[in-house]
């Protein structure tokens, strides 16, 4: 779960910051033990969170996706995978507390990016999270989940804006723009994208599954890399040994 440094700027407050981040991102919640980042990131000038949320840009301000041309019937071999923000100024940790998933750290606005080709399945543009409750079902914010041509569904969280375009149904491509990244739902002002990889189970209104059950790390650092190590296998295994829970055992962390 090491990879190369990433990030083109990592200035002298990075230490600090890495220190910073994971408590902020309570929401999140920090790992249960100290682990290093991979990568290197620290504010673009400018780019650091306000006090106050910034009103979300509007869809409009997003390059709509080309409509992707009907395909062959998917195949599940070696499909091509690619990071899910575009950016080199980005870091992530290859833990997550309550369970598997990670956060990725990346000035807000930067794109977000659909995995591998497959069909949207959920897409969430109102951030109805509220610090009263309920937890969980709306912790993520403005979100979009992916079910890729693996069969693994690819979730990102904390969106600032969704492209146009993109809605449940609809077919996307490797690297095709669905959003930019952001801090809505229980991001704490903290400029980032929560991935996570699951099983497809319902495809909907699954949160404690969808937020993430195995470690996206090592896949996010092959992508990194240029790589294309696939999660489906990884998915597959933990489905067959835990099915599709019908509830949460826990209410914490980002989703």
């Amino acid at each position: 779960m090491r990879s190369r440094s990433i990030g083109r700027r990592p200035g002298s407050t990075y230490p600090i910051l890495l220190l910073l981040v994971p408590a902020l991102v309570a929401g999140c919640g920090p790992a249960d033990r100290p682990t290093p980042a991979v990568g290197h990131w620290s504010p673009s000038p400018g780019a650091t969170a306000p006090t106050q949320p910034s009103p979300a840009p509007t869809t409009a301000e997003l390059t709509t996706p080309t409509p992707a041309a009907p395909s062959a019937t998917p195949t599940r071999s070696d499909p091509r995978h690619v990071f899910p923000v575009r950016t080199d100024n980005v870091a992530y940790h290859p833990t997550h507390s309550a369970y598997p998933g990670t956060d990725i750290f990346a000035d807000c606005g930067e794109p977000v990016v659909a995995v591998t080709d497959g069909v949207i399945l959920e897409v969430s543009r109102v951030d109805r999270f509220d610090k009263r409750g309920p937890r969980g079902p709306y912790n993520g914010g403005l979100s979009v989940a992916l079910l890729g041509d693996d069969g693994v569904r690819y979730y990102g969280s904390h969106l600032s804006a969704i492209a146009g375009g993109v809605d449940p149904g609809v077919r996307v491509r490797a690297g095709q723009a669905l959003g930019k990244v952001g801090r809505t739902g229980n991001a704490n002002n903290v400029c980032h994208l929560h991935f996570g990889l699951s099983p497809k189970c319902q495809g909907h209104d699954d949160w404690w599954i969808r937020r993430g059950v195995i470690w996206p790390a090592p896949y996010l650092n092959s992508w990194r890399k240029g790589g294309n190590r696939g999660p489906a296998a990884e998915v597959v295994a933990w489905q067959r040994e835990h099915g599709c829970p019908k509830a949460p055992t826990t209410t914490g962390g980002a989703g």
